[in-house]
This record gives structure tokens, sequence and C-alpha cells, in this order.
């Protein structure tokens, strides 16, 4: 008898919790279909990580598909004329929400990852959304992804049939510095993962994103592998 794996469609951006949570789901012995979105954001640095991470998992298959959200604009992240925040404090972050959210990213992406999983009859998708330590996304609250995982279930032909795809979110409720230690325990590559909202040679020490990474490495006691223009001195001491 030929044993089969299950199928997983795991959304890899490039940062540290899709990351994770690919290794995750590594971990519990799925074979991994990896997607990535290439959405036209200012910098290709997280492709090219994706890529890198893609490469780490020995995935079956990785697409990269290129969707233009540039066309819409209403974001930092894809219009050059709005500023990303920089150098707030940790009270301010996830406070409201920031230049940086890209409007129904996450709903774009699942869909689409939706579509890929029916189409390959997997299981599961993965998906590295947390709603601790974060920038205050809406498309990241764990209300998002219930109401998500009951519109896949109407949507789609397994979910008629009694086998819907399931909504795998690993790190929902994570902080952080739990999440690098998960990635530390399954051996994650964290010098291949970029989180910075710049694309340049280093990161650039000061967006929310890399503000965040910090504080995960500092408080899990290990440290971050990859090169910044600029380190606080909190994390410093």
């Amino acid at each position: 008898m030929i044993f089969m794996k299950k199928k997983a469609v795991c959304l890899i951006s490039g940062g540290i919790d899709s990351c994770v949570t690919a290794y995750l789901a590594k971990n519990d012995d799925y074979s991994i279909y990896a997607l990535t979105i290439n959405y036209n954001q200012q910098h290709k640095k997280e492709i090219l990580s994706a890529n890198k991470i893609a490469e780490s998992l020995k995935v079956k298959n990785h697409i990269t598909l290129n969707i233009d959200f540039s066309k819409f604009g209403g974001s930092s992240l894809t219009d050059k004329s709005i500023q990303v925040e920089k150098n707030r404090n940790f009270n301010s972050i996830g406070k409201n929400i920031p230049s940086t959210y890209v409007p129904a990213r996450n709903t774009v992406f699942l869909s689409i990852a939706l579509a890929y999983a029916e189409a390959i009859d997997a299981e599961g998708i993965f998906i590295g959304v947390t709603s601790t330590d974060y920038s205050g996304y809406p498309d990241c609250r764990p209300e998002y992804i219930e109401a998500y995982k009951k519109m896949a279930k109407l949507g789609t032909k397994k979910g008629i049939q009694g086998k819907p795809i399931k909504i795998k979110t690993p790190l929902l409720y994570k902080l952080k510095a739990e999440i690098i230690k998960i990635g530390l325990d399954l051996k994650v590559p964290f010098e291949h993962t970029w989180s910075c909202y710049k694309g340049e040679k280093k990161a650039c020490g000061k967006c929310d994103s890399c503000l965040l990474r910090l504080k995960g490495f500092k408080e899990s006691e290990a440290r971050d592998p990859i090169e910044y223009d600029f380190v606080p001195n909190w994390y410093k001491n």
C-alpha cells in the first residue's frame, strides 16, 4: 500500500511568520505546495527570501503569481507617495491601521490559495497571520479568519461535499518571541527571511516590522542573523 502525504498550500511571503508556519506544516508531515504573491510591492527582497525558504523546505511545488496591487494604490507598500511609519513606540504599534496595510490583501491571497488548494485536492491552507505583536491589520484578526473559514466552506466544491479545506493559522495567538522560539526548535533558516518594509541591502531597523522583529529576537534571547542599518539602543543592551 502506497502512503500518500496530506497536501497543504503554504502562503510564503519571505517573512518570519510565514516561514515558521510553513515549517510547522512540514513538521506535521504535509506535502507542501508553496504559493508566493508578487503584488508589485516597492521591493522584491521578500520574494527572493520566499524562494530561499521554499528551497530550504524542499517543497513539492512553488508558484509565484504576479498581481499588480500598485494600480489600486492605498498603501505605502505599493505607493511611493505614501510614507511608511518609522521609529514608533510599541504602545502605538497595533493601535490603529498603519499606512502599510494593503487593502484586502489577505482576502485576495487566501482566495488564490483556496483555488490552488481545491485544484490539487489539498487538505489545508497554512497562513502565517498573527493577532499578537502585530501592526493592526484587520485581516489578521481571529474574527476575520473565522469568517473566511465559513466562506471557504460555502464557496467550494470540497466544502459542499463535506470535505472543507482547512484554514490553518498556527501562530494566530503567538507573540513574536514565541514564534521565533518555535522556529529555532524547527531549525528555521531565519537568515533567509526578510521583514523590513524597505528593500535596501540591510534592514532599516526603524519600520514597525523591523521593530517587532527585533523585539521578538530580544525577548527570545536569540540573535537576529540579518543585518540592520540602524539598531535601537534597547536591542543592544
